[in-house]
């Protein structure tokens, strides 16, 4: 367990409230989207509304990431940068939200249909979503972090998907990184990290709907299928408990639990 960090409940006490702005924050932007909106217009507003919650984005300024979210286009996979660009009825995008709040951070993503989408992007979405839960199904005490990985891939691609291999979850607390990553796939490693109560760690699928090889952009930072079809990611961070996985980033949190 070196380098991984296990929460106390003091920590939690500040960990779930920056989890609820992430999740609160996440479902104010998917309500937000529809065709003729910007991306540069989604960031602005994600702005205001982190800011209206006394948190701060854990991605602005991030190893000089120039937007307060991740806004990731059809076929972008990740780490979009906001810009003039108008979405279209029939697009998917791919927010990633982070929060500071109280020195602790919630991750959380969604791919959400601007207006619509194909039925071939909608069976992504879904695919993509349920790969999700049956990941944080699987992080409970005495299971590996391979128990997570091989749940999202072997769901993925016995529905015909890729799952992207050069980017992964990880851990997530008072840094943005922790230990241990969480790939969504198996490494063929001969050892795992032992998922242990007080663990908490962003589980994120990245999945494409044709291969799985992915490249950047000249921007240093959008990434895109390398065969143009489109992707999805959808992310929540989960603490490991004694019993079932609690998922931190929903919005849904006892009004007890929300920040002042």
């Amino acid at each position: 367990m070196a380098g991984i960090k296990l929460k106390s409940e003091d920590d939690l006490k500040l960990m779930r409230p920056a989890g609820w702005v992430a999740g609160k924050v996440l479902d104010e932007i998917a309500a937000f989207i529809k065709p003729g909106v910007t991306t540069r217009q989604i960031d602005n507003f994600a702005a205001e509304r982190i800011k209206s919650y006394d948190g701060k984005s854990a991605f602005l300024g991030y190893r000089k990431f120039p937007c307060h979210t991740c806004l990731s286009v059809n076929d972008e996979v990740v780490h979009g940068i906001a810009s003039e660009r108008e979405l279209k009825f029939g697009d998917i995008v791919s927010v990633d939200v982070g929060v500071v709040h109280k020195g602790f951070i919630g991750d959380t993503a969604r791919t959400v249909a601007v207006g619509g989408c194909g039925v071939a992007a909608q069976r992504l979405l879904d695919v993509t979503e349920q790969s999700l839960y049956l990941g944080i199904a699987q992080a409970r005490p005495g299971n590996r972090v391979l128990d997570i990985s091989l749940a999202v891939q072997r769901y993925v691609e016995s529905n015909g998907f890729s799952v992207v291999r050069e980017f992964v979850g990880h851990g997530v607390g008072r840094s943005m990184h922790e230990e241990p990553q969480v790939p969504n796939f198996d490494e063929g490693k001969k050892s795992s990290p032992k998922l242990k109560s007080g663990m908490t760690i962003a589980i994120e699928p990245m999945v494409n709907i044709g291969r799985a090889d992915v490249k950047i952009l000249k921007d240093g930072w959008t990434v895109v299928t390398q065969d143009g079809s489109l992707s999805a990611h959808f992310e929540h961070t989960v603490l490991v408990t004694d019993g079932e996985p609690e998922i931190l980033t929903w919005a849904k949190m006892p009004s007890a639990l929300k920040p002042a």
